[in-house]
């Protein structure tokens, strides 16, 4: 699973250590995350889209959505729709 976490943790000037804090994890398990390492539970998705204030889809998504240019990590609250390429 891809993410955009550390275009948004530079956005927002968190650190990894600062991120973390927030969402009750550690560091190390916050970079496993970022990196694609370890996919995270369902709860630490929910508390990583509170702290950006952005839906979880916007920030976590499969390969094949970053293949074919659906993510749009520049304006959040718009995407592509990966059906109708609108």
């Amino acid at each position: 699973m891809r993410n955009i976490l550390k275009v948004l943790r530079a956005k927002h000037n968190l650190t990894q250590e600062q991120l973390a804090k927030k969402i009750g994890i550690s560091r190390p398990a916050l970079s496993d995350i970022e990196t694609g390492k370890t996919i995270p539970s369902g709860q630490t998705i929910i508390r990583i889209a509170n702290v950006f204030g952005i839906p979880a889809e916007q920030i976590f998504f499969e390969d094949d959505v970053v293949d074919r240019g659906n993510v749009n990590i520049s304006s959040p609250h718009r995407r592509r729709n990966a059906v109708y390429g609108s």
